[in-house]
């Protein structure tokens, strides 16, 4: 296969994201490809946020309503740590926002009631009975904050809540792997970090968690949804053959727009633009920490 420099690749997205994309994705793409300036993606992400720190306003696609919600909140710190600004008054609201928002018994809900007031897609449901903690995204956001040595209360209850929950796992959901994944990539308890990866690898490799066959048609989650950096331990989980094949994979995604598309339903028009614009930007980066587009940033 002949792979691509990276020379046309990169303006085939920026054209894509031009047309088709939120203003956020394309500061997103000028910091991360052009040298674009971190106050930029800055602007764009505050008209997301909120008045108690937390983030809503479909900054999660599909979750459309204003009200804060963890999701969205995992979301920011994401790109907070992306442009490197995770620190400053921007991070001490969040903080206070996930300190509000953990509930009796720990962690951080993966959606709150509030969600219902809002249109939303349909797998944004709550629960009959209590609100409970969820390691989505608890595990999420303490990984952002231990990658970045933050130090606050909430990140030592959080921790301690995580490590609880993940050393009673014996099976995993892709979604709640990848965050789980992250936590281990950078928690400071290195060796214990490295017992429960070996633990739960085996898990980790079911066909129903990660489809390894990367000619194969699927919607499910692949190899570098859970190793998306190569110095990571994840990356361990792998082989070369399988890490290769992945980014060939995305390479052949890109459409003649220059976008990606994502393989989860649409349940309204105006997320089908969203999501692709994050995905186009989410797989541009992927390559380019794999080598696929040259040197990284």
């Amino acid at each position: 296969m002949t792979r691509s420099s990276g020379r046309d690749r990169l303006p085939r997205a920026k054209q894509f994201l031009s047309a088709n994309a939120r203003l956020l994705e394309r500061a997103r793409f000028s910091f991360l490809f052009e040298n674009g300036s971190t106050r930029a993606v800055l602007r764009a992400l505050q008209a997301y946020e909120n008045e108690d720190g937390g983030y809503g306003h479909a900054l999660e696609p599909d979750l459309r309503g204003p009200e804060s919600e963890p999701i969205p909140g995992w979301t920011a710190l994401g790109i907070l740590d992306e442009i490197d600004a995770v620190r400053g008054p921007v991070l001490s609201r969040l903080l206070d926002y996930f300190r509000r928002s953990e509930v009796q018994g720990g962690g951080v809900p993966f959606v709150l009631r509030a969600a219902t007031r809002s249109p939303h897609a349909p797998w944004w449901e709550t629960r009959p009975g209590p609100v409970r903690g969820s390691l989505n995204p608890t595990a999420g956001l303490v990984a952002y904050l231990e990658k970045h040595r933050v130090r606050h209360p909430w990140v030592e209850s959080a921790t301690a809540w995580c490590w609880d929950r993940i050393d009673r796992l014996d099976t995993v959901d892709p979604y709640q792997l990848r965050v789980v994944l992250a936590f281990l990539d950078h928690t400071p308890d290195r060796a214990r970090a490295g017992q429960t990866l070996t633990r739960l690898r085996p898990s980790i490799r079911r066909p129903e968690v990660v489809e390894l066959d990367s000619q194969k048609p699927s919607d499910a989650f692949r190899p570098l949804d859970f190793a998306p950096d190569p110095s990571l331990p994840s990356r361990t989980l792998f082989s070369d053959a399988e890490i290769e094949g992945d980014l060939d994979r995305i390479e052949r995604a890109q459409r003649p727009d220059g976008g990606w598309g994502v393989n989860f339903p649409i349940w309204t028009p105006i997320t089908r633009f969203e999501w692709e614009g994050v995905q186009t930007v989410e797989m541009l980066k992927l390559l380019r920490a794999y080598g696929r587009l040259g040197r990284r940033r």
